[in-house]
């Protein structure tokens, strides 16, 4: 983020001019600050919400705030800035001694969550509230082995086999519960019943007892308890209420949209009745629900818990142009969570170009972007995604075409398990097997037979394995010779499957995706894998890996003998890849608070933006949610977005490939490109009336307001005040996707989903659940 930026020359508002009073002039206040930031710097004593949108400048408005505070007479010891972590502070404290160095103030004490928490929590133990604890604090290697030990044993024994195999995969999903229990007063059953986990995982609330009661017997803290167990601490014993409350007169809170139960509880029992509390956030941007975070903490539960604040906004963003603020406005204005606060560019703020692409191929899409912006370097470049199975498709081409990328460690797609299987099984299908050692033909017998699982136990698929393993050719013949009446009907079922199919595709001369489609029909491989997955969200992700891997090589019509001489190259080409250099590959939860000068957003379909949600979800929670990513993914840019979305004809196919997303027709990109670029391109002493070809939107209306123009044109109208939603050709569900309506009655209406499936919905409550996708 830009804290400083420089002094502009034109001002477009009389909201964002520089002002000069008396007063500021005697608090040297810096010409460059807006109005607004004024007038946060100079509030009265009283508690405060500051709404601030990307690329505020909020750092330095804190840092001045402060210096006032410091120079109206505040004692700093009586004083407190949390910070949501440790970079965070750092940052801030860098900021603070830049704007206090000349005036020789003692400064408060800037600290962590975390850290204010051990503090309290030392101190309880030595008031005997709390028992001691190892000054070792348990590192995240002894959290997951206990995670590790305890699944093991506690989890169902139908889940044994599948645990050994899988184990990154149980130990995070185990390390992350006991956290995210942490982060809330909750039962743990609660906490389970809200994460939609399946009946098959409850051994997960077992869990997180015994793991509570091993820590506590070893006398150990995780980083989680350094707030858990002090807040439960005051939570249940008033005095302690008392020993910590009102010792501050005044308390300043970052990123309080980021904020969970148990920091929010956290503030209000430190803070008493004495201390002034100034909380800062943007509720737009509450991405971090999986850890805790919501919206309501900073919309609602702040105001009701802390009298009548003084509401206040930092609505100029110094980081992206017009074109950007006005895609962002029109999107996040379809939330109901929100503060009612516009996102505008500051006049010193350089343009931003903006481009959506309308593309059947995502890949593609990004390798012309990068090809025909050679002048902005790939360091400079960052493609976003809203999970990982997007990225196969795009890195696997960055690595044939040798463009330089980086990728979190171990995402990478040559890596992931289901491409190695589909390698294994390429590597069998193709007659390979000869050249290989025993060993290596173990291995692939190994992921052959969990792809999908065969349903035999870990040692029974070892044996069997090992005498598929023991001959280089004809594993079809061996399987079909088995005694499948000796075998569980399940085993027998998928093992005389997959001697078939590999039996069907022995010489197969076709192409490789070909092959892939018929080898997942014919043993059922996404159902197994959805059989097996931990979550709905980690099935979906790894059947949509392997589409990506299936798409890619199906653009390259190749053989699997030919696909295994390209993977070959690719896998080199992927080891010499040098750490640092290249555009960046990431999820968007990944980004936050970050920002590139082009950034680049494929997948703008249904299914992954918004993403599909689970069926026991909350429809519109979910898809408010959604929004708010792809808000904080746009603005992360400077120079340039580039969105990348499917054609307008695009029809949902059998593939999972999805139409695009109703968020482009509500970001209203054309009439954000036409007014955006005319106000980046205006003369402001002169340009003060404009007529759009684009529709106009309230939003519009009311971003031209601020910037002191008149737009002239047609307003946009919404279809669903032209005829019902069960009236339109095509309807878009937020759970079931697209369908059409086939009959309806006085009350209700019915849908002919594409997936066969024929449902009836309330017409009172089609609005919540239904949109109509763009035509």
């Amino acid at each position: 983020m830009r804290d400083r930026y420089p002094r502009y020359q034109l001002a477009r508002t009389i909201a964002s001019m520089p002002i000069h009073t008396p007063e500021s002039a005697a608090l040297d206040l810096p010409d460059f600050l807006t109005n607004e930031q004024r007038a946060i710097i100079t509030a009265g004593y009283e508690h405060s919400v500051i709404t601030a949108v990307a690329g505020s400048g909020k750092t330095s408005t804190l840092a001045w705030r402060i210096r006032y505070l410091l120079q109206q007479g505040h004692d700093p010891g009586r004083m407190l800035v949390l910070m949501f972590n440790r970079s965070a502070r750092v940052d801030f404290e860098r900021k603070l001694q830049e704007v206090c160095h000349q005036n020789g103030l003692a400064l408060p004490e800037i600290r962590t969550y975390h850290a204010m928490g051990l503090r309290l929590y030392k101190r309880f133990v030595r008031e005997g509230y709390l028992p001691a604890f190892s000054e070792k604090i348990l590192t995240e290697q002894e959290i997951s082995f206990q995670a590790w030990l305890l699944t093991r044993r506690l989890a169902p024994e139908d889940l044994a086999d599948e645990i050994r195999r899988n184990k990154k995969d149980f130990v995070e999903t185990a390390t992350g519960f006991i956290d995210l229990v942490k982060t809330t007063l909750s039962p743990t059953e609660i906490v389970f019943e809200e994460l939609g986990y399946s009946d098959k995982h409850r051994y997960l609330i077992d869990l997180f007892h015994s793991f509570e009661q091993w820590r506590k017997g070893q006398s150990r803290i995780s980083f989680a308890d350094m707030l858990y167990e002090p807040v439960m601490a005051i939570h249940q014993n008033p005095p302690l209420q008392r020993l910590v409350g009102n010792k501050m007169d005044l308390i300043l809170v970052d990123e309080y949209q980021d904020t969970n139960e148990i920091q929010h509880l956290l503030l209000r029992y430190v803070a008493g009745d004495r201390a002034r509390v100034t909380v800062v956030g943007d509720p737009d941007q509450t991405i971090y629900e999986f850890r805790g975070a919501k919206p309501e903490f900073i919309l609602k539960r702040f105001s009701d818990e802390f009298e009548s604040p003084l509401e206040q906004t930092l609505s100029y963003t110094f980081r992206y142009g017009h074109r950007v603020a006005l895609l962002a406005n029109h999107l996040i204005c379809h939330n109901t969570g929100r503060r009612d606060v516009l996102c505008h560019s500051h006049p010193s703020t350089p343009a931003t170009e903006t481009t959506l692409h309308r593309a059947e191929n995502d890949a593609d899409t990004v390798l012309q972007i990068l090809d025909q912006e050679a002048d902005v370097t790939l360091a400079n470049t960052a493609i976003l995604f809203r999970v990982w199975s997007q990225s196969v498709p795009i890195e696997l081409k960055l690595l044939a075409r040798q463009i330089p990328y980086r990728i979190d460690a171990g995402k990478g797609a040559l890596f992931s398990r289901e491409v190695q299987a589909i390698t294994a099984l390429l590597m069998v299908v193709s007659g390979k097997l000869e050249k290989l050692p025993e060993d290596d033909r173990l291995e692939l017998a190994r992921q052959l037979l969990r792809f999908p699982h065969v349903g035999l136990k870990e040692p029974e698929l070892e044996q069997l394995a090992r005498f598929l393993a023991g001959s280089a050719n004809g594993w079809h013949e061996r399987l079909l010779a088995l005694d499948f009446g000796a075998l569980a009907p399940m085993a027998a079922r998928k093992l005389r499957k997959l001697g078939e199919v590999l039996e069907q595709l022995r010489g197969y001369s076709g192409s490789v995706a070909g092959l892939i489609t018929v080898y997942a029909e014919h043993t059922d491989l996404y159902e197994g894998v959805r059989s097996l997955a931990l979550t709905h969200d980690s099935a979906e992700e790894r059947i949509d890996t392997i589409h990506g891997f299936r798409e890619y090589l199906k653009g390259l019509n190749i053989d699997a003998g030919g696909a295994l001489a390209h993977l070959k190259a690719l896998r080199q080409q992927a080891s010499e890849k040098q750490a640092g250099e290249g555009a960046l590959l990431s999820t968007i939860h990944r980004t936050k608070g970050l920002e590139w000068p082009r950034v680049i957003i494929p997948g703008l379909q249904e299914k992954y933006l918004p993403h599909s949600p689970r069926p026991k979800d909350d429809a519109r929670a979910s898809l408010e949610s959604e929004r708010r990513l792809l808000y904080v993914a746009m603005t992360r840019t400077r120079q340039t977005l580039h969105l990348i979305t499917r054609p307008m004809s695009k029809q949902p196919h059998l593939d999972g490939d999805q139409g695009p997303s109703r968020f482009v027709e509500e970001f209203c990109f054309d009439l954000a490109n036409e007014f955006g670029r005319w106000l980046d391109e205006r003369t402001p002493d002169t340009d003060r009336s404009l007529k759009l070809e684009a529709l106009l939107t309230p939003v519009s209306s009311r971003y031209a307001e601020q910037e002191g123009i008149t737009l002239q044109g047609e307003i946009k109208t919404n279809d669903n005040t032209i005829s019902p939603l069960w009236h339109q050709p095509r309807l878009n569900h937020t759970i079931f996707g697209a369908g059409a309506v086939v009959a309806e009655d006085e009350s209700s209406f019915e849908v002919h989903f594409a997936g066969g499936e024929k449902m009836n919905f309330s017409k009172k409550s089609a609005h919540l659940y239904f949109s109509i996708p763009p035509r």
